[in-house]
């Protein structure tokens, strides 16, 4: 077989707007940066998405080389096994890893759920995500989204309790879950859940920053706790037993569906619920994710609601229900 036989790698990265902004604890932004890497094998082509996030120390710029450094260990015939081996988990694996599944999927014309032995997704419901402001600013902006079931509301630390009152004034009758993306310090940690529980709060995500989240053993938790930055593929979910009840898998932190799909199983042998999650993407980010779904308590895959505009051939959404990926789109 020739080099020529193997699967050739390319990348890109694309610019989305966002609806209005997206703030949280760490700031605002009003586009998101995204990484599509696409890899063609005869007539056949895998797309995977991913959002390199500044948090991780993760760039474009950057991803983009990691993906083309990796076009020489494709020609060396490089799988999605040995790419578990060949990168580090992040988001450049993430979209090589989604593609080269897509792939595989396209050149066998099998969907990426029968390739995997894995059930085949079906239609669920997403939170939908409210950004962090003012109590007012958010309490308008719930009131506008009450009529969905699952809201995931951002706090940012001091005045957190008078936020979270006001959204559940705007919307009685919703399941809330919080994400405070490490802006609590130990000394208003059992005061914010406080004011969560009171206001009926389902799950707290990520309260305290990632290494520093001892003192989530030394309290009796009100409302169950989920990790977020502070867990990324298997290797991290030992250390947070004792501390958490659920984890966020999210595709750019376990580096691909390959490693998500053996994590979830995982954390559900730990004893933690699991949430999907996302960044900011579009639909082709969320497809893959789509997988792991079933198994979730918390579905967080309301990225492409939350931008101006979707790719074309995106997921379908019927308010918050959202309906797995056509094979054109991926997988």
């Amino acid at each position: 077989m020739t080099s020529t036989e193997f699967p050739k790698l390319s990348a890109a990265i694309e610019r989305w707007p966002i609806a209005g902004a997206f703030t949280i604890s760490r700031g605002a932004r009003t586009e998101a940066v995204l990484v599509v890497a696409t890899v063609s094998q005869g007539d056949h082509v895998g797309r995977g998405e991913c959002v390199p996030y500044p948090r991780y120390g993760e760039t474009p710029e950057a991803t983009l080389k990691a993906l083309a450094a990796m076009q020489r260990e494709l020609a060396k015939g490089l799988d999605r096994q040995s790419l578990q081996r060949a990168m580090p988990a992040g988001a450049a694996r993430n979209a090589l890893d989604c593609a080269l599944l897509d792939l595989e999927a396209k050149a066998a014309g099998k969907r990426a759920w029968a390739l995997l032995g894995r059930p085949a997704p079906r239609p669920c419901i997403t939170a939908f995500t409210i950004s962090l402001g003012t109590p007012a600013a958010m309490a308008a902006a719930t009131e506008a989204a009450a009529h969905r079931p699952l809201l995931k509301i951002k706090l940012g630390g001091d005045g957190d309790g008078a936020r979270i009152s006001a959204v559940r004034k705007a919307a009685p009758r919703t399941e809330l879950i919080v994400d405070a993306n490490e802006a609590w310090t130990p000394d208003n940690l059992e005061q914010n859940l406080a004011a969560c529980a009171e206001a009926g709060v389902t799950l707290v995500e990520q309260p305290l920053p990632a290494g520093q989240d001892e003192a989530l053993a030394r309290i009796k938790r009100p409302v169950e706790v989920c990790a977020d930055e502070s867990v990324h593929d298997r290797a991290s979910l030992a250390a947070l037993r004792g501390r958490y009840d659920a984890v966020n898998i999210k595709l750019d932190k376990t580096g691909g569906l390959t490693e998500a799909l053996t994590m979830a199983e995982a954390a559900h042998a730990l004893g933690f619920e699991i949430m999907i999650g996302c960044m900011v993407a579009t639909s082709l980010a969320m497809a893959p994710a789509m997988l792991i779904a079933h198994q979730a308590r918390f579905v967080d895959l309301d990225g492409p609601l939350l931008l101006a505009r979707d790719r074309d051939g995106g997921l379908r959404y019927d308010g918050s229900l959202i309906y797995p990926p056509e094979a054109a789109l991926w997988g």
